[in-house]
């Protein structure tokens, strides 16, 4: 592994910010008011693979590593012009909140905070983004049988008129701010308005049992990567690909074995969907009760649940289409006879990976602890969770550029990737204690009591189930690209022999027929868990001068 990039590089960014907030006591409410601005510059070099940067997927051998010991690779890609952009973006927040004490036994939160947070946009307008309505089929680059770009191709071919400027790398694209298309790249939307409820009834009037809940509904901006990636599209730069080359000529042909001399290759996009870009939003609620049990004892149990709509994930927009009439071609695409843009849906590009905001998650748990100074030289505290979480996004293939943004693996299945999350754990136990040891505590020798007296033990317990994973098909098995992801298919149920060699049984795999997506589900295996003690013995000996802690 290397990495292949742009050195130096250098980015800078500054936050200002302005805000108020004023509370107000009056009877039995306390009211908060309040509200923000804020603006945020960034200032920095392009993502890109300025130093070129070969891919070896194993379409020749079925392994990746053995294609590149051939010197057969699958990819080679270069970013043209290393440029630097100038980002800005504001939010703007207003809020009220009432925590109301409507009895002796009931407290009521009622609150509305509304956010407008317009995406990030360049300030010079040096961002381009694909829009698909504005390609033209009519317009479409002929591809040769090496990949490369035909100069016959209709945006290259000299025309009259507006024939005579068509630019063939500008066919579907637009710069922002420009020709009607958004500054901000995509539709802002204004109507984030997230309500704030929640309550706290003491059942008995005693203050030792009390019932709470809570409701609420959180948006974000997506900021970062999404448009930083986005700087090295056309017109501004470019990231021409070429397919099926050779590691000491990327020039060269595999397929052909021809040479081109100056050839006009595909380019890859990254843009985002002008439509499909609502903010992220997640909803909070909970339910639970709490109960002193004696003094300084609580324990309680809760449900808490978290749904997570409009998520940031990327889509390959011009992959090959997954359909059984495209099926002989895309063999010839895993052959490796065929170049994998002779039958995208845009010709005249490579990989369009389209930044939306689709994805979805949901967290359901429920939650208890209970903390004690259980005597006068024990204090514990138990905690547990029993839980799931599943979404579309975690866990799944992410593009080496876009950083922290998943791939959908099935550009035409969504509902591939639905799941259980990476990071869910249904188990989580946690324990910890401190005890002051009293034996020799009273001793009537000094030296014993000095010695021996005083130790403390004390300790954290941690036991919590493994984190699901996701078996994975290397090579290139669909012949759709690079931006897709396969997996094995699921014959049987999966054991587990737990041992070092064989955690579970592979017996329960089965590669799927070529060409055509496997049936494991995203997350089906489940990894080790985790038991962690935590243990320790100490003891703090006073002298004149201090205090030394064995």
């Amino acid at each position: 592994s290397y990495d292949a990039s742009n050195y130096p590089w250098t980015n800078a960014f500054e936050n200002y910010q302005v805000r108020d907030d004023i509370s107000w006591t009056h009877g039995r409410h306390s009211l908060k008011f309040g509200g923000q601005y804020m603006f945020q510059t960034k200032t920095q070099e392009l993502f890109g693979q300025s130093q070129g940067n070969y891919s070896f997927n194993g379409t020749y051998t079925g392994d990746g590593f053995a294609d590149f010991l051939l010197g057969y690779a699958a990819t080679y890609n270069e970013l043209a012009v290393q440029d630097s952009g100038d980002w800005h973006s504001k939010t703007i927040a207003l809020y009220v909140q009432d925590n109301w004490r409507v009895d002796t036994h009931l407290t009521v939160n009622l609150g509305m905070r509304w956010e407008g947070i317009p995406h990030t946009y360049e300030v010079n307008n040096r961002m381009s983004n694909f829009y698909p309505q504005l390609y033209n089929p009519a317009n479409a680059a002929i591809l040769l049988p090496n990949g490369n770009i035909s100069p016959s191709s209709p945006g290259l071919t000299p025309g009259v008129g507006a024939a005579a400027t068509l630019n063939l790398y500008q066919n579907g694209m637009a710069i922002t701010g420009k020709n009607g298309a958004p500054t901000d790249i995509v539709q802002n939307h204004w109507n984030n308005w997230g309500p704030r409820l929640g309550f706290a009834y003491d059942l008995t009037g005693q203050g030792k049992t009390v019932l709470r809940g809570g409701f609420g509904i959180m948006y974000e901006r997506v900021q970062g990567n999404d448009v930083y990636n986005m700087g090295s599209n056309v017109p501004f730069s470019a990231s021409p690909t070429v397919s099926n080359v050779y590691f000491n000529n990327p020039l060269k042909s595999v397929i052909t074995g021809a040479t081109a001399s100056a050839p006009i290759t595909t380019t890859s996009i990254t843009g985002e969907s002008e439509y499909n870009y609502k903010n992220p939003t997640t909803y909070q609620w909970s339910m639970g009760v709490q109960h002193e049990f004696w003094h300084g004892a609580v324990g309680q149990v809760s449900y808490v649940g978290n749904v997570g709509t409009h998520q940031s994930d990327a889509i390959d927009i011009n992959a090959p289409l997954y359909t059984g009439a495209t099926l002989p071609l895309r063999l010839q695409v895993i052959a490796g006879t065929l170049p994998v843009d002779a039958i995208r849906l845009y010709p005249g590009y490579g990989a369009i990976l389209m930044y939306e905001d689709a994805g979805r998650s949901k967290y359901n748990a429920l939650q208890a602890e209970f903390r004690a100074q259980a005597a006068k030289n024990l204090t514990v505290q138990f905690a547990y969770t029993y839980s799931k979480t599943y979404d579309n996004g975690t866990g799944v293939a992410v593009n080496g550029n876009s950083g922290d943004l998943a791939t959908i693996s099935n550009p035409y299945n969504r509902s591939y990737d639905w799941g259980l999350s990476s990071y869910d754990r249904p188990n989580v136990f946690i324990a910890d204690y401190v005890w002051d040891i009293p034996i020799f505590n009273h001793a009537s020798s000094s030296a014993v009591k000095a010695i021996l007296g005083g130790w403390k033990l004390s300790g954290i317990i941690t036991a919590e189930s493994g984190v699901p994973y996701t078996e994975t098909l290397g090579g290139n098995t669909l012949g759709m690209g690079g931006n897709v992801t396969n997996r094995p298919n699921l014959t049987g149920s999966i054991s587990y022999p737990h041992t070092i060699t064989e955690w579970y049984n592979p017996a329960a795999f089965s590669a799927p027929t070529l060409g055509s997506f496997g049936s494991e589900g995203k997350n089906v295996i489940r990894g080790p868990g985790r038991n962690n003690w935590d243990t320790s013995l100490f003891k703090d000996f006073a002298w004149e001068h201090g205090t030394v802690e064995f």
